[in-house]
């Protein structure tokens, strides 16, 4: 069969999904990858067909900032290009589209078209749920609330994207357009299914989402070709295992003063650490000896030779902090990252998050001390790891989509 993918977003958000493409790929069928095009060369590691599309995801973050409503109006000022980029007729040619983008958009409109079922496929928990809040909402204790605040977010996206959306349906695909309020009711349902790439031991699956909500497990990727510097595992094997500290692709507006409260952390609590530069530029300075920087290192690799892992808490980064077996702490700046940095607390692997806006080298000394001098975090912490570490994240998936294309969802 042929399955397309579509993902935008940052390394962090695109790498399970090419996982998951690889996974299928293994299982017999061919995968079409839809991201930005300076995913290239992940896309062709995973040995999937290649559809690119306009647009760099460090920028838009840049542009977008840690402001949640900022980073989907930055996505969205691109919404005429990814229409132009999903125009292609041979995109017609698929038996399934999965799409991770937020609310299904532009996935929902080509499988219509086209005739194909499509399935919702998110790393963080976006269906409607009582029990909690969407992410990014506060938590409020008022009658039906924590649903409302779904209904809320799908608007937020889709009236970002409707005019344009419908614009593409009507003058390309040669289709109606959609109503005011989308097509929302269908998700999570028979015609939409929802299948979740996190693990239930981290998030316990709620008691009101039905059979067409699931949840497989981490779609963790694979870097076997990967190998170390001298220079990085000389640091890592001087002296007791190092902390390692990295906020991913946030983008920091001072990087040199958050270097400067990460070194005097690690000072005050006889740590070292390693600091992953990531899209921000920490740690691109002269560092003292008990610092050690870096570009790249795959997480899978790295996060098990830590004594610790402190980070922005995306979803990628959670999971392999989480399957690492080692303690967190999330430093949280927008949306998902603050649930993360909370579940990790509540589940007893971690500290509880330190939002970045509050960073201070005296909370984060407390954090690390917190981590690594703490038995019950660090056997709690390392029980869990093993937990994750036996789920079948994307065989799971793989039997879950080759069952609906074997059904179909209309």
């Amino acid at each position: 069969m042929h399955i397309t993918i579509l993902a935008l977003g940052s390394r962090g958000d695109i790498q399970p999904y090419a996982a998951l493409g690889n996974g299928l790929k293994i299982a017999g069928h061919q995968v079409r990858f839809i991201t930005f095009e300076s995913f290239t060369t992940l896309v062709a590691e995973n040995k999937l067909d290649f559809h690119p599309m306009q647009g760099n995801a460090q920028a838009l973050v840049a542009q977008g900032g840690t402001d949640m409503l900022g980073l989907m109006k930055s996505f969205g000022s691109l919404a005429e290009g990814y229409a132009r980029d999903l125009s292609d007729p041979h995109l017609g040619e698929t038996d399934l589209i999965i799409n991770q983008l937020p609310a299904g958009l532009y996935g929902f409109d080509l499988a219509e078209k086209y005739g194909v079922p499509m399935v919702m496929a998110s790393v963080i928990p976006l269906a409607r749920t009582k029990l909690f809040p969407l992410m990014g909402f506060p938590r409020l204790s008022m009658p039906g609330y924590n649903k409302a605040t779904y209904y809320f977010g799908e608007q937020m996206a889709w009236q970002i994207f409707r005019a344009t959306i419908n614009r593409w349906r009507k003058e390309t695909l040669n289709l109606s357009a959609l109503p005011i309020n989308g097509y929302f009711d269908q998700v999570g349902t028979r015609r939409i299914p929802i299948v979740n790439g996190f693990s239930p031991h981290v998030v316990p699956r709620p008691q009101d989402w039905n059979e067409h909500v699931h949840i497989t497990g981490y779609w963790f990727p694979e870097n076997k070709h990967w190998r170390p510097s001298r220079e990085l595992l000389d640091f890592i094997e001087a002296g007791k295992p190092p902390v390692l500290i990295g906020f991913g692709s946030m983008p920091i507006k001072d990087p040199q003063r958050t270097t400067t409260i990460i070194l005097n952390a690690l000072q005050q609590s006889g740590q070292r650490g390693i600091l992953h530069m990531g899209w921000g530029g920490i740690g691109n300075q002269k560092l003292p000896d008990y610092a050690f920087k870096i570009d790249y290192a795959p997480y899978d690799w790295l996060f098990p030779r830590m004594a610790m892992i402190i980070h922005h808490g995306g979803s990628g980064t959670t999971a392999f902090g989480l399957r690492s077996g080692r303690p967190s702490c999330v430093v949280p700046f927008v949306f998902d990252q603050f649930y993360w940095g909370e579940r990790i607390a509540q589940l007893g692997v971690g500290h509880k998050p330190i939002p970045y806006k509050k960073l201070n080298a005296e909370a984060l000394a407390k954090a690390i001390r917190f981590g690594i001098d703490n038995p019950q975090t660090k056997q709690k912490a390392f029980e869990l790891g093993q937990r994750i570490r036996a789920d079948k994240g994307i065989e799971n998936a793989v039997e879950i989509f080759e069952k609906i294309l074997s059904i179909g969802v209309h």
